[in-house]
């Protein structure tokens, strides 16, 4: 099962690289969104894969008997994921914001749309 997440992983990474380079706003917000979930679910798949054992060492043992997922990147994960969300909507809405304000969601057009900073000749 590792294997394949890997690869996955991997694809995830790519699109994002993908997304980062084009000129919308939008779609390199999506790729800062897509950018945190392949994240978490690299840190999940280097966590260990096992199918229903939970994390549980048993009463009287000191190391647990068969092979388990270690739980704190789970636990981070989960965390990771709500922060991810709530910067994830903040950025959509100050997107709208800026399209509100510049009438354009292009990078290069947001950049002309910038005031001109004049510079001091002294």
């Amino acid at each position: 099962m590792e294997p394949i997440l890997a690869v996955v992983v991997g694809i995830l990474f790519a699109i994002t690289v993908f997304l980062f380079l084009s000129r919308s706003y939008v779609r390199i917000i999506l790729g800062i969104f897509l950018l945190s979930n392949a994240t978490h679910l690299l840190i999940f798949t280097m966590g260990g894969l096992t199918l229903e054992v939970p994390p549980l060492i048993p009463p009287g043992a000191t190391v647990p008997t068969e092979a388990i997922a270690n739980p704190l990147p789970q636990a981070l994960i989960l965390t990771a994921i709500v922060i991810s969300f709530a910067l994830f909507a903040f950025l959509l809405v100050l997107t709208y914001r800026a399209y509100q304000a510049l009438h354009t969601v292009d990078v290069d057009e947001m950049r002309d749309a910038e005031p001109l900073v004049e510079e001091d000749g002294a």
